[in-house]
């Protein structure tokens, strides 16, 4: 494909910019296998070459389109669907298979790499899949692709217990509906890391042309039901036989794909089927119900709260559209809310410190860490501290998360829970499902609710309370300017309490990786970490603030005080981050 050209100024319909725009566009046609989005870019290349209004408009999505490859990172690839470099596509797929191939035959040492290929229900998720394993197949690989839409997590699995030497999932995960996403495993089943990313994406470069990559018209294996029965099995187990199973459940997959396996994995647990939301349960890449497929986005979960509101379950369980993420809503005093995900990691991390180092301990003392990333509430630091066990901190995603040695649980704030890091080495909303039911079921059988455990680790630990807010950015390039406009102009205080420190997190603080954030750590034990988002055009703001708690009836006033605390420092950073 030629250099894509940079974009002509505004008001320009002719000219050399704009031919070569064109010029760029056609080559990219005439190499698109998709006959749909070949059509796509015929009628924007007619119109911008007609000129007018109408072709001002064509010009500027061309230019968009075409203004560089969509990047290949730590979270593999993740755009909108469309014709174009800068676009999901058939064409852009086909490019990352032929790379990712190359990569494991000349980095891996694999001439005949097996690789094994998930997908959810999003548009063209399947062709997506097909074309890959076609790609693989052709390289003089193996590729195993699973029998239709499924978990993220169930792809997660597969690597290691196929023993692959690499995974791809089709999904977008919690993206809106008109986004699709590629993500990319290595063998020991976990997300890759720098410079993995970087060499990868050198091989996609490389790939001249995608009519130069060799097909496959078949030879691959659909995998059977067997494998989705295994980890079926190695979710049900993380639901210990002694416990109870006298629990209800309503459960949302927000229109993805959990709700089979989720449910399929309660009943090899034995445990009652969860009352799923009817109008979620079933597949759709249209989303129709929800703006935002996300359960942390305002709304998203709103008909899961309706109709507990009338059953009166003992938990609301939603997963996101490909399940990796689990989300939990509780009754507080008559209303029903969403636990935030620091609340939710806690009480998963209360219940595996509990297996740990509790009465009914196991005996495998193999994993035994605890971990969160630097985003995430401090709490669950302290729970293990006072455990006795160990703990780590990393750098934000899973892929951070899952490769820390001996790792027993690890969570991040937005729903990503790891419970079972022997069988999906990734976050993972069925098996988190299991155990946070599995709690609920306990404390129910004593007269108590997980709104009790989060009173009872204040007490012992402080409120940890948790905020967050993100500055959304049209043009991309705000993003760096603002991160640089944060590190020139630190403030001596916020929310009236002295920055003892600022922790730029781009020269590895911490002995941690380096990361584009900053940190900041206030004297009342406040701490602030300002990030650009990965995966969307924003800057993310995480909010922490500590009080000490005097016993039980001085934990409505610690609670009090942090939430005031907490809205000041937002009003802060808000400033501070305006753009």
């Amino acid at each position: 494909m030629p250099t894509p050209p940079t974009s002509p100024a505004a008001g320009s319909t002719s000219g050399p910019a704009t031919d070569e725009l064109l010029a760029a566009a056609r080559a990219w046609r005439d190499d698109d296998p998709d006959p749909a989005t070949r059509a796509e870019l015929d009628a924007l290349i007619e119109a911008a070459a007609a000129g007018g209004d109408h072709g001002e408009t064509a010009r500027a999505d061309l230019a968009d389109r075409f203004a560089g490859m969509l990047e290949f990172g730590t979270a593999g690839l993740r755009g909108a669907l469309g014709a174009g470099p800068r676009r999901m596509n058939r064409a852009v797929v086909i490019r990352a298979a032929a790379g990712l191939v190359a990569y494991l035959q000349a980095e891996g040492g694999r001439p005949d790499p097996a690789v094994v290929i998930g997908y959810d229900a999003r548009h063209n998720s399947d062709v997506f899949a097909r074309d890959t394993a076609a790609v693989v197949e052709a390289a003089g690989g193996s590729a195993m692709v699973l029998p239709r839409p499924l978990p993220t997590p169930v792809l997660a699995f597969a690597i290691r217990h196929l023993g692959a030497d690499a995974g791809v999932m089709v999904t977008a995960s919690h993206n809106p509906p008109q986004d699709n996403g590629y993500k990319v495993y290595l063998g020991d089943g976990s997300q890759i890391v720098p410079p993995v990313d970087a060499q990868i994406a050198a091989h996609i470069a490389a790939v001249g042309s995608v009519a130069s990559v060799p097909m496959a018209d078949d030879g691959w294996d659909t995998l059977g039901d067997e494998l989705l029965e295994a980890y079926v099995d190695r979710a049900a187990a993380v639901f210990s036989p002694d416990a109870p199973r006298d629990v209800t459940v309503v459960h949302t997959a927000l229109h993805g794909v959990g709700s089979e396996t989720l449910r399929l994995t309660f009943e090899r647990a034995g445990l009652p089927a969860p009352q799923a939301v009817s109008s979620q349960e079933q597949p759709d890449p249209a989303f129709p119900t929800v703006t935002f497929p996300n359960p942390e986005e305002p709304g998203a979960i709103d008909a899961a709260l309706a109709l507990a509101a009338e059953v009166h379950p003992d938990v609301v369980v939603a997963n996101d559209p490909d399940a990796d993420r689990c989300a939990a809503a509780v009754d507080d005093h008559g209303t029903w809310r969403m636990l935030r995900g620091d609340e939710l990691g806690a009480l998963l991390g209360h219940a595996v410190i509990e297996r740990l180092s509790g009465p009914a301990a196991r005996p495998d003392t193999s994993r035994r860490v605890l971990a969160s990333s630097i985003v995430s509430s401090r709490l669950l630091a302290a729970m293990a501290a006072a455990a006795g066990l160990p703990h780590e901190e990393t750098l934000t995603g899973f892929k951070w998360i899952a490769r820390v040695p001996g790792l027993a649980y690890g969570y991040e704030e937005a729903l990503g829970y790891c419970v079972a890091p022997d069988a999906v080495q990734d976050k993972d909303g069925v098996s988190a499902a299991v155990l946070l039911v599995e709690l609920v079921a306990r404390l129910k059988a004593t007269g108590r609710t997980l709104l009790d455990v989060l009173d009872d680790l204040a007490v012992a630990h402080g409120v940890h309370a948790t905020d967050a807010f993100s500055v959304r950015v049209r043009d991309l390039a705000l993003m760096p300017a603002l991160m640089e406009r944060l590190r020139a102009e630190r403030p001596e205080t916020i929310a009236g309490s002295p920055v003892e420190r600022l922790d730029d997190l781009a020269a590895g603080a911490g002995g941690l990786p380096p990361t584009d954030g900053l940190r900041y750590h206030l004297a009342d034990g406040s701490r602030v970490i300002v990030r650009p988002s990965g995966t969307e055009p924003k800057v993310k703001v995480y909010l922490e603030a500590v009080e000490p708690v005097r016993g039980p009836s001085d934990l409505a006033r610690a609670r009090e005080v942090t939430a005031a605390r907490l809205a000041s420092i937002r009003r802060d950073m808000a400033a501070l981050t305006a753009l």
